[in-house]
């Protein structure tokens, strides 16, 4: 286009020269050469718009959202298709920061749970996983923002790490700092070996300071896959017969444990009548995948889960080591 552009100039050009003639030669000359340079003037201002127009359409402005871990970007934004001033696209752009945090029905979402750290059989530390919460409101604000001159977004991802040192683990176990008890019938061979099943899960489980704990998370499924039986359960205000019951008494009995210290509480439920095992309102009912116990250690101090059955008997202790004792007497 500027080829064609420059020739139909030169064309144009030179039949004003030819309608100069010879007479005032000079004059004409320099009226033309003034008219020569209006004209480049035009031109060279068209051919910038026309170059700028089509970097805008080879290389838009874009936001890229990236994953700080891996450097992958999960989402591109184009800002000239969007009008960030309207409140629907904003809305829509909060909607997906939320999405991409707590998931959805078919993608899992940027937050996680704690899995907990256990004391193995020889005393070695089995690690878990930290919690990980991705701040949508943040994101979402960080995206927005952007939009003016495009670039690149960082998810604002949150990692908290058990909150304990390594060298305290061969303490941890010195005193107990709480417990509690609750009896079953073991002749009910289903029920037992589903309270046996969750206690085993719980047990050794360091709580570190800050943690949250999910009997949902830490447990895991209560299905006939991972070894639960066929026991009676309340459902629904009624007892019927279903897979793992005998799980929530597990979850009541850690509740009524940590009950005596300062913790925090994440999320409890109650059965839907008295269960028996623990005195009325003192239940914490549970369903994978659904209701969960969730509590946070804010007592200041990291503490030993060790839970154990035994003739008919589950207990559920809380320990910590003697120096930690001290300060948590102190701070009560």
């Amino acid at each position: 286009m500027k080829t064609f552009r420059s020739l139909m100039m030169i064309v144009f050009v030179a039949s004003l020269i030819g309608m100069a003639g010879c007479a005032n030669k000079n004059a004409k000359e320099e009226e033309l050469e003034e008219k020569i340079a209006e004209l480049q003037k035009k031109i060279d201002m068209y051919d910038k718009k026309e170059e700028e127009t089509q970097i805008e359409v080879e290389n838009p402005m874009t936001v890229e959202v990236v994953d700080p871990r891996t450097n992958e970007v999960i989402q591109t934004f184009y800002p000239l298709e969007m009008d960030i001033n309207d409140e629907e696209n904003k809305k829509e752009i909060e909607q997906w920061a939320r999405e991409l945090a707590r998931g959805t029905e078919t993608a899992e979402g940027y937050d996680q749970r704690m899995i907990p750290d256990i004391i193995g059989e020889n005393g070695q530390v089995i690690k878990g996983t930290p919690r990980v919460i991705l701040e949508e409101a943040e994101l979402s604000e960080k995206v927005i923002n952007a939009f003016k001159d495009g670039g690149i977004v960082e998810l604002p991802l949150y990692v908290s790490e058990s909150g304990y040192k390594p060298e305290e683990v061969p303490q941890l176990e010195e005193v107990v700092i709480a417990s509690y008890s609750t009896t079953f019938d073991s002749s009910v061979a289903g029920r037992t070996k589903n309270i046996e099943l969750s206690a085993d899960a719980i047990n050794n489980v360091i709580v570190g300071v800050g943690d949250i704990f999910s009997f949902n998370t830490t447990v895991g499924p209560s299905d006939e896959e991972h070894g639960y039986q066929k026991a009676m359960e309340a459902l629904n205000g009624k007892l019927v017969e279903g897979i793992g019951g005998g799980i929530c008494q597990t979850s009541s009995t850690l509740f009524n444990a940590v009950d005596k210290l300062a913790v925090s509480y994440v999320e409890k439920h109650h059965h839907s009548l008295n269960v028996g095992y623990v005195p009325n309102g003192r239940d914490a009912t549970v369903s994978y995948g659904g209701l969960d116990f969730r509590f946070q250690n804010t007592t200041g101090i990291p503490f030993l889960l060790k839970a154990y059955t035994k003739n008919g008997s589950l207990t559920v202790e809380l320990r910590t080591s003697q120096e930690n004792q001290l300060i948590l007497n102190e701070s009560s």
